[in-house]
């Protein structure tokens, strides 16, 4: 099993391979130059992992939320290169990626949040189910931090919507300092390990359908 992953959503730059149960990454933080970065950062972990893209079985991709131009950076390689090879594509959500960084117990969830700009977060909460499998709970969201409702006993958070809004969040959810990490950014890493499961269970697209996840665009669509 071979698989690519892209992750450029947020201000955090990162591409990886994943080799059967070996992983390896390069990530950086680094706002506004992942057009520049990503391509390389790719050829880089493909010949420290020694494969070459015709060896490739997968892509995986950070498909958002996040910001617009990120977003359209790894769509857009995501596509030139499974297009190129005829490969299939793992869409990975940005706020799973969190989730799946954040230390749960069986039965105890997480919020994850990512700042959206015009004072609004991108937010889901995921549970660590009884199979040791973070799940996400409802649907993600976009929308202002006090206007969220929260129906679960949250354990922790993470996401840079925590750093931004963290009075806000905390009006909704009494969290201790040490239960919040607000640095924590998507990974391609963990993208790589989820667009492998994806890719065990028959869930991927193809090429062109590896689209962005804009749920602005999503809410205006329900509102219309």
């Amino acid at each position: 099993m071979k698989l690519l992953a892209i992750e450029t959503a947020t201000e955090a730059c990162s591409a990886a391979v994943c080799v059967d149960d070996e992983i390896i990454e390069r990530h950086q933080l680094a706002p506004r130059k992942h057009n520049e970065l990503i391509l390389p950062m790719c050829e880089q972990v493909l010949a420290e992992a020694g494969v070459s893209v015709n060896q490739l079985d997968a892509v995986a991709f950070g498909c958002g939320p996040g910001a617009f131009t990120g977003l359209r950076i790894a769509a857009s390689v995501t596509q030139a290169i499974a297009l190129a090879h005829d490969l299939p594509v793992a869409s990975v959500s940005t706020l799973a990626n969190l989730a799946h960084q954040a230390e749960l117990q069986p039965g105890e969830y997480v919020l994850t949040a990512i700042d959206a700009r015009m004072e609004e977060i991108y937010w889901a909460i995921y549970e660590k189910n009884s199979h040791a499998e973070v799940e996400l709970i409802g649907e993600e969201k976009v929308q202002l931090p006090t206007d969220i409702a929260i129906e679960k006993n949250i354990t922790c958070g993470l996401g840079s919507g925590w750093g931004t809004y963290q009075a806000e969040l905390n009006a909704k959810i009494e969290l201790n300092q040490s239960a919040i990490n607000s640095q924590a950014l998507p990974r391609a890493r963990v993208t790589a390990e989820l667009g492998k499961k994806k890719y065990l269970n028959e869930d991927m697209v193809e090429a062109m359908q590896a689209l962005p996840v804009y749920l602005r665009n999503q809410v205006v669509h329900q509102k219309a």
